[in-house]
């Protein structure tokens, strides 16, 4: 096992903050489109106080599931090409498997599914843990270490 220390939470959960600040505008972006396409389309509008809007069954079934696919591909993304999303590079850590190559398919899946159950709480067991590993990293058998300044 390499000897890369475990990221700190202060650095994980900084890097939580950095990448939900471009993972919500990206988000924001994506809805915005759906919304738009559904205003264009043929389909039944809701109205309220005079206001037409797409109704409550386009959000529950469309929107949840669109942006739980972001939140997943975006993380995906990241930790398959160099194991950093852009808050994770700019707190110098990174997600690797135990050899130090990068997570496979079924880790990333694992990692967000934890992620987004928690609501990204599962880093506060780092806390508890003795190998201070999250409990994404304990699930999808990788870990989150501290990288060397350059």
């Amino acid at each position: 096992m390499p000897t890369s220390s475990p990221a700190p939470i202060w650095r994980r959960l900084a890097a939580l903050g950095y990448d939900s600040l471009l993972l919500g505008s990206l988000i924001f972006v994506i809805t915005g489109a759906l919304i738009w396409l559904y205003g264009i389309s043929d389909l039944p509008m809701a109205e309220l106080n005079g206001v037409e809007h797409p109704p409550a069954w386009f959000s529950q079934f469309v929107i949840f599931p669109v942006m739980l696919l972001v939140t997943a591909s975006f993380y995906h993304f990241f930790w398959r090409r160099g194991g950093q999303t852009l808050g994770m590079r700019a707190w110098r850590i990174r997600t690797e498997r135990f050899d130090g190559r990068p997570v496979k398919l079924w880790q990333t899946v694992v990692r967000c599914s934890a992620g987004i159950i928690t609501f990204g709480m599962g880093h506060l067991f780092a806390l508890f843990n003795g190998h201070r590993q999250s409990l994404q990293d304990v699930l999808s058998q990788t870990r989150t270490v501290l990288l060397p300044k350059n």
